[in-house]
């Protein structure tokens, strides 16, 4: 297979979806749309008013027991604590993907003309992802649970992962990080019963991961069409490996012992429960079917990715 120029790529080459845009176009309207709605949590919310009784840190139907026999054996009141951990959970999670998501766009933008609109664009991403890791760090604080790591193990992976992707894995990769959640908080930040601070925090940061979301696609359909055979048949086995990773490490097990739970018997119900196979497939199904109109979840890829649990 020939590998296209950039310039190839921005003159009239289509994919499934279409054709492909200019990328200094899309890159100068995210930065417009980056001028006009972006926010500092620090200002922009109430960190020291009280949490509110009665109310969750997480939608009831998003908690990874929802519906199974120990959620129905469990007390209203230490639902609603699982939730504050499991909330938790997920913004050490956040950080943690974050952290490896600005050294990507780092990487990313190093061999490209500084002066850019499309560098410039991944940089004022990294200044979004550098305040959202702060935003998250700040409410596990505020929240008086503890920070929940990764494994060593899904610690070390990391590593590997972000050294040896490809391009088109690592923008994969940062879509399967950023869409998932994204799916999971607009459900939060409208819903009532979720305490005002998580709201806000999760509004913040659906609006401006709507921005990460449009770079990370518009730079993956270039990718998955000009990058060598060899990257794509990569970017397919490794994100298919990183979906697998992912699906385990969203929730730490840690909650349930912290929440007076046995470990094994909640781990064992969580896998074997049917509603939260459907939350998870559904909130990823947005970007698995672009995935799949793209040309990645191929092959050994798309059975990694079936084995996630993340693809029905």
């Amino acid at each position: 297979m020939t590998t296209l120029s950039e310039t190839d790529a921005l003159d009239g080459l289509r994919d499934a979806l279409g054709q492909l845009k200019n990328r200094e176009t899309v890159a100068l309207r995210l930065l417009e749309s980056s001028a006009k709605h972006s926010f500092d949590p620090d200002t922009e919310l109430d960190w020291d008013a009280p949490f509110e009784d009665g109310k969750w840190f997480w939608p009831p139907e998003l908690v990874s027991l929802y519906g199974t026999p120990l959620w129905r054996r469990m007390s209203e009141e230490q639902r609603m604590l699982l939730s504050r951990h499991e909330a938790a959970a997920l913004a050490s999670l956040g950080i943690w993907f974050e952290l490896i998501l600005m050294q990507l766009l780092v990487r990313h933008i190093y061999d490209k003309s500084a002066t850019s609109a499309h560098v410039r664009y991944a940089l004022t991403e990294i200044e979004d992802e550098c305040r959202h890791s702060k935003m998250f760090a700040r409410v596990i604080e505020r929240s008086g649970t503890p920070w929940y790591p990764v494994s060593r193990v899904h610690h070390n992976l990391g590593r590997l992962f972000k050294t040896v992707s490809t391009t088109p894995g690592s923008f994969t990769a940062t879509l399967l990080g950023e869409e998932v959640l994204d799916w999971m908080q607009r459900l939060t930040f409208p819903d009532e019963r979720v305490q005002p601070l998580i709201r806000g925090v999760t509004r913040i940061h659906v609006i401006e991961e709507a921005r990460h979301v449009r770079y990370a696609r518009e730079e993956l359909r270039r990718q998955m069409m000009t990058a060598p055979r060899w990257s794509q048949e990569f970017t397919r086995v490794s994100s298919g490996e990183f979906a697998r990773v992912f699906s385990v490490a969203f929730v730490n097990p840690e909650v349930y012992t912290n929440v007076g739970l046995d470990r094994r018997e909640a781990v064992a119900q969580v896998r074997a429960s049917g509603h939260r196979r459907e939350v998870m497939q559904q909130g990823a199904k947005k970007l698995t079917d672009f995935l799949d109109d793209i040309g990645v979840l191929r092959g050994v890829g798309r059975r990694l990715w079936r084995s996630s649990g993340l693809l029905a």
